[in-house]
């Protein structure tokens, strides 16, 4: 006896019209903060009915592609997906989840030594990594007496070097856990001036020497010690180096928004 044969799902209406209307997104053939073509205009192009379009729009509302405006103005502004959209939505799985900050920063410490070694094996890296890393040592050093600018700075190393490493996809997933992190400093240390053991003046120069050693290993291109100088600086002052804020506490989402 011959088993049933499966029957296929035949996909909705409106997710076809949304499958279209999302690749014209994605393609950049509809910029952002666009229209997306009037209600009347898709109804004539996709030859379906209205409620199809309505829920082709809420679908991608949903994947926060589009926001639709309610009222006599109508229509659908496009918004096209950036990194800083991945890092909220991974804020909100971790969240979710209960992750706590310690184990944001863990992730971190695992993940960033392999984007270094990315940005060091860049033959372009003295005009796309290292003058980004340089202007940022620069300034920190410029405002090492000044330990909230400081902070924010001494962030901003990690994520230029991240940003630029080479890798588009490491960047992109890596960049998101640094810009999360970095959202949780900015919140319950900077912006409360809670600087924990950053505000020793000492740490922040032994901070800002381990980034000139990083900056140096990428600067000649070994991979291997960049790799090491960067373990190394996570690691370096043990549990004395810590901002003054909780890290058993759990991710904020919203953080980012602030």
């Amino acid at each position: 006896m011959k088993a049933p044969k499966k029957r296929l799902r035949q996909p909705r209406v409106a997710e076809i019209v949304a499958s279209s209307l999302r690749a014209r997104i994605l393609s950049g053939a509809l910029a952002d903060g666009d229209m997306l073509p009037k209600q009347e205009e898709l109804l004539t192009e996709f030859g379906v009915s209205p409620p199809a379009i309505r829920e082709a729009f809420r679908i991608l509302e949903t994947e926060g592609l589009i926001t639709v405006l309610r009222g006599n103005v109508g229509g659908a502004i496009i918004h096209v997906p950036h990194p800083g959209t991945a890092a909220y939505m991974l804020g909100l799985v971790l969240q979710a989840r209960s992750v706590s900050l310690m184990d944001l920063s863990d992730g971190m410490r695992q993940l960033e030594p392999a984007c270094a070694a990315q940005a060091a094996l860049r033959p372009d890296r003295e005009t796309t990594v290292l003058p980004q890393l340089r202007a940022n040592i620069d300034a920190c050093m410029a405002a090492i007496d000044d330990p909230n600018t400081f902070i924010g700075l001494a962030r901003a190393f990690h994520t230029e070097l991240v940003s630029n490493c080479g890798n588009e996809t490491m960047s992109l997933v890596v960049g998101a856990l640094e810009n999360l992190w970095s959202a949780q400093v900015d919140v319950l240390a900077r912006s409360k001036l809670v600087h924990g053991s950053f505000a020793d003046r000492s740490v922040r120069l032994s901070l800002a020497r381990e980034h000139e050693r990083i900056y140096r290993a990428i600067e000649e291109g070994d991979a291997q010690s960049v790799e090491r100088a960067i373990r190394e600086h996570y690691t370096a002052g043990g549990d004395e180096r810590r901002h003054g804020f909780d890290t058993a506490a759990t991710v904020m989402a919203d953080a980012l928004r602030h």
